[in-house]
């Protein structure tokens, strides 16, 4: 493996994923051994205090080309994504939830925007195609929506209105360009991720995809405070220039 080129890298940011991550990682072991390229599979633990890590290093011999990166300190997802994107090694990169909530197989989606050229391609649950297996209670998609709205005025992403879903790829010179310029750690670094390739000239391409709701979710009103203190953290970096090259 460590001869050959890697086509695909597949990273999961995890914490408190103990109870889910095995059937996780076996459902794209299954997905990924049944196609021809080669691949990775990367899970950042996230200073997880169950036993998040001890799941995973179980399956660990029975899982192939699966590696653990195991962090003792709570970092928040936009740092341990971006840690695994980093240390992937893959041509195409891709970052996915631990809970499965839109399955690899999704993969084949992005693949022919690839072939044309397109370097981040983003999975969403809010353009025509997309199925939304199991809904969010009412009240969080009002909220969703407020979200997204502020979100377009304030970061610029005009157009795109799901830039939380948790299943988005790139090519390796994208990661490569822009991952080390990322500074938002927690739950708003998606919204980072997007902006900088826009600001790179990248086009985003959105996909259609499947998604399930994690009904035991606990991100709410509070979390998305935060998040857009976040946003707001990003539109002063963009007017301060501090995503620039020095």
């Amino acid at each position: 493996m460590d001869n050959k080129k890697i086509h695909l890298s597949v990273i999961i940011p995890a914490y408190k994923e103990a109870g889910r991550i095995g059937d996780t990682l076996k459902k794209i072991d299954e997905y990924l051994r049944s196609q021809k390229y080669t691949y990775e599979i990367i899970v950042v633990n996230d200073g997880s205090p169950d036993k998040t890590a001890e799941e995973v290093s179980q399956v660990l011999p029975e899982i192939k080309n699966l590696r653990l990166i195991d962090n003792k300190k709570n970092r928040g997802k936009g740092f341990v994504t971006r840690q695994g994107m980093l240390e992937a090694k893959g041509e195409f990169c891709v970052f996915m939830d631990a809970d499965n909530s839109t399955t690899i197989n999704h993969i084949e989606k992005m693949w022919p925007e690839f072939d044309k050229g397109r370097e981040v391609v983003i999975g969403s649950r809010d353009i025509k195609g997309a199925d939304i297996a199991v809904s969010q209670p009412w009240w969080r998609i009002i909220l969703g929506n407020i979200f997204n709205l502020i979100v377009q005025i304030v970061s610029g992403l005009r157009g795109i209105w799901d830039t939380q879903c948790g299943f988005k790829g790139f090519t390796a010179k994208s990661v490569e360009d822009i991952f080390p310029k990322c500074k938002i750690d927690r739950f708003a670094f998606d919204v980072e991720i997007l902006v900088l390739a826009k600001k790179m000239g990248y086009e985003i391409k959105e996909v259609p995809v499947r998604w399930i709701n994690d009904t035991t979710s606990t991100v709410g009103f509070k979390n998305m405070v935060k998040m857009l203190i976040d946003v707001f953290h990003i539109r002063k970096n963009l007017v301060l220039k501090k995503y620039d090259d020095k």
